[in-house]
């Protein structure tokens, strides 16, 4: 799997584990599922970093992202 792809997939992920976890605070409910997803797409972004060579930059985080839905797309 290429490193931006992981690294998209993380971000995303985290992304949406963060919803998750204020629904799941506001209703008195323990956020276990989306505390665990926050804890995977973590993984998945330091994986990724560790993977690419120089690692990623504020600027090249744009550019990962363009690729992966040019790659889906394609």
């Amino acid at each position: 799997m290429p490193p931006d792809l992981i690294f998209v997939l993380g971000i995303v992920l985290g992304v949406f584990s963060v919803p998750a976890i204020i629904s799941a605070i506001s209703d008195r409910r323990p956020p276990r599922v989306a505390a665990v997803v926050l804890i995977v797409a973590g993984c998945l972004v330091v994986w990724a970093i560790q993977k690419k060579p120089g690692g990623y930059s504020l600027r090249d985080v744009p550019i990962a992202f363009v690729s992966v839905i040019a790659q889906v797309v394609r």
